[in-house]
C-alpha cells in the first residue's frame, strides 16, 4: 500500500564523497525550529539538533576530516551518536559505524582492516545492559596512516562474518535516499503529527534508516526508552498522547506480549518488527495483550526495506516495496540491484549480472509477487535482531590455543558450542577446569556479548562421519555430550 505526502520529492542525484552533502541540511534536519524530533531521555527540538550537528561538525574538522575523508563511530545508541553521524555526512565523509557492544579485539580488527582517519568514541563509559540509550560526549581522533575513501559511499556497516572476515557493506547516499522514498510511500508507516518509539539499535539499517532518519525526513518525533525492560518500553509508549508506533525486532514483540497487566495505551497504534522470522503464535499473542497488530518488516543491510505487512493482514507474507524487483532462484531469494553492495570483493554467490543473492529461502507468489521468506540459508542466524555468523563464532573458538577442534551450532534459538579441548591423542595434560577458564575468558576478550555461545560443551573428541567430517547434527552432538558429563 502507497500514500500520497505533502512531504517534497526526495532528489535522484546521488551526493558523492567528492561533493558536499546538503542533504543532509536540507532533508534531515529542515523543519520548524521549535518542532520537537527527538527524545533520548528529554525533548530535542530543531533548532537544539542543528547547533548540535554544527558543533560536532567543528570538531571533526578540527581532527582533519574533510570532504572524502572517512570515519569510524564507535558510540553507543545516544543524540552524540545521531549529531556526530550527520555531522560526518555534512562535511562528506564515509562513515563506518561499529556497534558499540563489540570488543576492543573486534574493533581493533576493523580498524586495521579499513583504516579510516578519524575514530569518534565517547568520553563516557559504555552503557550498561539494558540502557536504551546512554550519554555520550564524541571525541573524534585522528588516525595516523588513515586512508580517504576509495568510493563514494556514504555509509560502511561490516557484516556479522562468514567464512574468513566480515564482509563490509555499502551504501551510497542515493541509496540511502532511495529507501527514505519507500518509507514515504508506506501508507500505514508513522506521518506527522505520529511519532515513533524505536526499540531497535540506531547502528543497524532498521534502526538507522527506517527509525533515525525517516523520523528526522517525514517529521515525526522519534523516543527511545531509557531502559529496554517491558517497564521502560511501557513507559515510553505511554508518556504522550500522539498516535505511536512502536519499531523494533521480534524479541521486543516477545518482552512486550508476556508483560504482566500493561497499562492502558489508547495512542498505541501496532508494532513494527524486522531483523529475523516471527514466532507463528506471536502476532496473535501480541495483538490479544494491546489490541493493535504486529506488523513486520523484511529487509537487508545491503538493501534496507525490502518488503512489508505492516498490518499483519498478509502473514507470512510481505508485499515488495515501491521500485523493488525480486525473484526465486532454485529457492533462494534473489533481488535486482545494480552494482555490488560489497567493494573490493568479488563474490558471485552473493552478487551477480545484476542480482544479489540474498541467501535467504523464500517463495514469490506469482500472482502478485509477495514474498514468503522461509530462513536463512547459509550460517547465519538473528539473536535479539543482531545477525550472527556461526561460522565467524566457530573459527574464534577454533583459534583459540586451548581448543583443538569445533562445531558450532544453533539449536532452541541459542547458540551452543561443542569443543574438543584435548590432545588427538595421548592423556590430556592440563586441567579441565583451567582449560575451560580460559576458553570463557577469551571468549569474552574477542566476541560481543550476543555473539557468545550460550551452551559451552567441552569433549575429548568430536563426533565425526564415516568419512572423516564433523558431524553438526543437533542430535547426535548432544548425545556425544551427554555422554562426557
Amino acid at each position: 500500500m502507497t500514500r500520497s505526502s505533502s512531504l517534497p520529492p526526495l532528489p535522484t542525484g546521488a551526493p558523492t564523497a567528492k561533493a558536499p552533502q546538503d542533504w543532509v541540511d536540507h532533508l534531515l534536519l529542515a523543519g520548524p525550529d521549535d518542532e520537537e524530533c527527538l527524545r533520548f531521555g528529554t525533548p530535542v527540538d530543531r533548532t537544539t539538533l542543528r547547533a548540535l550537528v554544527a558543533e560536532q561538525t567543528e570538531r571533526l574538522r578540527a581532527a582533519g576530516l574533510t570532504t572524502g575523508g572517512t570515519a569510524a563511530l564507535r558510540l553507543a545508541p545516544s543524540l552524540g551518536y545521531t549529531t556526530a553521524l550527520l555531522a560526518c555526512w555534512r562535511l562528506g565523509a564515509q562513515v563506518l559505524l561499529l556497534d558499540h557492544r563489540l570488543t576492543d579485539h573486534e574493533v581493533g580488527l576493523a580498524l586495521e582492516r579499513l583504516a579510516p582517519q578519524v575514530l569518534v568514541e565517547s568520553a563516557h563509559r559504555p552503557a550498561a545492559a539494558l540502557r536504551g540509550f546512554t550519554e555520550t560526549d564524541p571525541v573524534p581522533l585522528a588516525r595516523p596512516g588513515g586512508r580517504p575513501a576509495a568510493t563514494d559511499h556514504a555509509l560502511l556497516q561490516l557484516s556479522s562474518g562468514s567464512t574468513g572476515p566480515a564482509k563490509v557493506i555499502a551504501r551510497t547516499a542515493a541509496d540511502l535516499l532511495r529507501e527514505l522514498d519507500c518509507y514515504r510511500r508506506l501508507a500505514l508507516f508513522p506521518e506527522a503529527g505520529e511519532r515513533v518509539v524505536l526499540l531497535s539499535s540506531v547502528v543497524h539499517v532498521l534502526g538507522l534508516v527506517g527509525g533515525l532518519l525517516n523520523s528526522l525526513h517525514a517529521r515525526v518525533p522519534l523516543t527511545v526508552p531509557e531502559r529496554m525492560t517491558p517497564a521502560g518500553i511501557l513507559a515510553a509508549i505511554a508518556e504522550d498522547d500522539r498516535p505511536t508506533t512502536v519499531i523494533g525486532v521480534p524479541f521486543h514483540a516477545e518482552l512486550l506480549a508476556g508483560a504482566t497487566a500493561p497499562p492502558a495505551l489508547p495512542q498505541l497504534r501496532r508494532m513494527i518488527v524486522a531483523g529475523e522470522l516471527v514466532r507463528p503464535a506471536l502476532p496473535a499473542a501480541f495483538t490479544a495483550r494491546f489490541k493493535v497488530p504486529l506488523g513486520t518488516m523484511y529487509g537487508m543491510t545491503e538493501l534496507g526495506v525490502i518488503a512489508t505487512d505492516l498490518d499483519g493482514s498478509l502473514h507470512p507474507q510481505v508485499e515488495p516495496v515501491h521500485g523493488m524487483e525480486l525473484r526465486e532462484d532454485g529457492g533462494e531469494l534473489h533481488i535486482a540491484m545494480a552494482d555490488s553492495p560489497y567493494p573490493g570483493l568479488s563474490d558471485p554467490t552473493r552478487w551477480s549480472n545484476g542480482w544479489l543473492h540474498t541467501r535467504d529461502a523464500a517463495r514469490v507468489d506469482p500472482r502478485h509477487g509477495r514474498v514468503t521468506v522461509l530462513g536463512r540459508r547459509d550460517s547465519q542466524v538473528s539473536i535479539g535482531g543482531l545477525k550472527v555468523d556461526l561460522t565467524e563464532v566457530e573459527q574464534t573458538l577454533a583459534g583459540l590455543p586451548e581448543v583443538r577442534e569445533a562445531v558450532v551450532v544453533f539449536e532452541n534459538g541459542a547458540i551452543e558450542a561443542y569443543l574438543a579441548t584435548e590432545p588427538a591423542a595421548g592423556p590430556a595434560t592440563a586441567d579441565p577446569a583451567v582449560v575451560r577458564d580460559a576458553v570463557r575468558d577469551a571468549l569474552t576478550r574477542e566476541l560481543a556479548s550476543y555473539k557468545r555461545p550460550r551452551q559451552l560443551s567441552f569433549l575429548p573428541a568430536l563426533p565425526r562421519t564415516a568419512t572423516g567430517k564433523l558431524v553438526r547434527d543437533t542430535t547426535v552432538l548432544h548425545d556425544a555430550a551427554a555422554r562426557a558429563r
